[in-house]
């Protein structure tokens, strides 16, 4: 009961989370009638269907959550010579994670173009496109559709577990395992104790 009490995901079933986006053909055969968000996130890893586990817990996640996610990824992806770039668009990210306002918002999205191709780029537009205006601050508002942070989200999720292809089961696993602590109300460190 008490772990139900700190759980994220605050739909009841599977279905209700797969209703928001085009679930892909390859994770259908996983869903059951009325399962369990976290049930069918344990059936698909299992599977080893990682892409679709990880675009499910992008959207079943909240966007705070989600984009610490991306976040935590982020960071265990190395970044060459753009690493001072990547490093700030991952600090703006947990800025706005830390405190979502509008300031912290904008500011990730100036981070975010610097860090070029790399998870962190997407971890700070996960961030932006959280609410507000996607539009420059005196045009006027254009609302992000609501779908769009957690594509942002599990484009760096996938793209932090493709970073190193002979290691990649490894890595999904493993980002897969912080996102599910998040959704059990753990800090993305299960290792750590959560």
């Amino acid at each position: 009961m008490a772990e139900n009490a700190k759980l994220k995901i605050k739909e009841a079933t599977a279905q209700e989370i797969c209703g928001r986006y085009a679930l892909a053909e390859s994770a259908k055969p996983y869903l059951a009638e009325g399962m369990a968000p976290l049930d069918f996130l344990a059936a698909l890893t299992a599977a080893a269907d990682y892409a679709d586990a990880v675009q499910f817990l992008a959207r079943a996640l909240p966007k705070r959550e989600a984009v610490w996610w991306a976040c935590l990824c982020s960071r265990e992806t190395p970044a060459g010579e753009g690493e001072a770039a990547c490093a700030a668009a991952i600090e703006a990210a947990e800025s706005w994670v830390r405190r979502p306002s509008e300031e912290h918002r904008r500011k990730a999205q100036q981070a975010s173009e610097p860090a070029g191709a790399h998870p962190a780029r997407w971890a700070a537009t996960g961030a932006f496109w959280s609410g507000g205006s996607i539009a420059p601050p005196d045009a006027p508002e254009v609302k992000p559709p609501e779908d769009l942070t957690a594509r942002a989200v599990a484009g760096a999720v996938m793209m932090a577990a493709a970073a190193e292809p002979k290691q990649i089961d490894l890595r999904y696993r493993r980002f897969l395992d912080y996102g599910t602590d998040i959704a059990k109300g753990g800090n993305g460190r299960p290792a750590a104790g959560g």
